[in-house]
């Protein structure tokens, strides 16, 4: 076994809700953890999956062709820069199988998605992390001087989970640009539908101009699709043909594959998600500052803040139905935006535990 392996600290998923239900000996449990989208998925998907019929002894599209062409023509990239994986997990993972070696550098910021660096360390190389300004956004300064010889990928999530900060286009691609061609900087825009700040603010036509910049895109959150696991990255072209050749043949199952292309034609239900989402993260945000709590501005569909004794506050929630992420930084909380009852009754559950 890797030494490393030994010492990896695993990534813990959450828990099921039946069995936390009958844990807590409750019976509603609203799970605000996870950053999952409250307003379900495209019902286009639900009579997609009662029509279909699926082939269960054939193994799927290897190259997922119709799904590939329906992405290449909805982001105007070349079908060959994409490689689909079974969820960003397994994109993120053949990233690091694929380019890390023993001893190499990997530039984080800090607090940032932990699977980056997990996957770092189980090709035995070293994480280095970068914390993020005062304001949650990325220090860019600093992670330019953090750069050596020996720095192989810098990772960028923007949004950024779980500080919910987002980077402009303009300040990522100057950052580019002062980093070394032997670099990858991979852009992780999981949460980029729920921008408002900036209009059009993907960097994916970077892949196609530079040969080390990777972005990567997700249908389990705004689309709602987290069960069926269906992320991709777009890729330089030399880069793609790597990642093809370490990528496991039938990753991605058919009914996956079918489910991404089902909801990627459905931009109504995405646009629709996304205001719902946007006008309760105003509310939320208004709520924290007129009660004086320190938050992060977000652009995703969570928020991140502080409140005193966040354990004691994350439990009183939990046992009150209502679960959201501890323990990302001391002190700090991580919601899931919900649905508007339940945003409700969460902000009269804090103000009665803080106060």
């Amino acid at each position: 076994m890797k030494k490393s392996i030994s010492q990896l600290k695993p990534y813990v998923p959450e828990e099921p809700l039946d069995e936390l239900k009958k844990r807590l000996q409750l019976k509603r449990v609203v799970r605000l953890s996870a950053n999952e989208n409250p307003y379900g998925t495209s019902p286009r998907i639900a009579t997609m999956l009662q029509t279909t019929a699926f082939e269960s002894n054939r193994y799927p599209d290897g190259a997922a062709a119709q799904l590939r062409d329906a992405v290449s023509d909805f982001y105007d990239v070349n079908p060959a820069q994409l490689v689909f994986g079974c969820g960003l997990d397994e994109i993120i993972s053949l990233l690091n199988r694929t380019f890390l070696t023993d001893g190499d550098e990997v530039l984080v910021n800090v607090p940032t998605f932990s699977e980056y660096m997990i996957n770092a360390e189980i090709e035995e190389a070293v994480p280095v992390e970068v914390p993020t300004k005062d304001d949650g956004q990325i220090d860019f300064e600093a992670l330019l001087a953090a750069i050596t010889d020996k720095t192989k990928m810098i990772w960028l999530c923007n949004p950024n989970n779980p500080t919910g900060t987002y980077e402009t286009k303009a300040d990522i691609k100057r950052f580019v640009r002062e980093v070394p061609a032997d670099v990858l900087v991979i852009v992780d825009e999981a949460y980029l539908e729920y921008v408002t700040d900036e209009a059009n603010p993907s960097v994916l036509d970077l892949p196609g101009q530079q040969d080390n910049v990777i972005v990567l895109k997700t249908f389990s959150k705004v689309y709602g699709l987290a069960n069926f696991r269906v992320g991709f990255g777009i890729f330089p072209l030399r880069l793609a043909s790597y990642i093809q050749s370490v990528r496991p043949p039938y990753n991605l199952n058919s009914i996956s594959q079918t489910a991404a292309l089902t909801g990627l034609r459905d931009q109504d239900f995405v646009t629709a998600t996304v205001a719902k989402t946007v006008a309760e993260r105003e509310k939320w945000e208004a709520f924290f500052r007129q009660n004086g709590i320190q938050f992060y501005h977000s652009q995703t569909n969570f928020l991140f803040f502080t409140v005193p004794e966040a354990d004691r506050v994350s439990d009183f929630l939990l046992q009150n139905g209502f679960l959201i992420r501890n323990g990302l930084r001391p002190g700090w909380l991580r919601l899931t935006i919900g649905e508007p009852a339940d945003n409700l009754r969460i902000q009269q559950l804090l103000l009665q535990c803080l106060n």
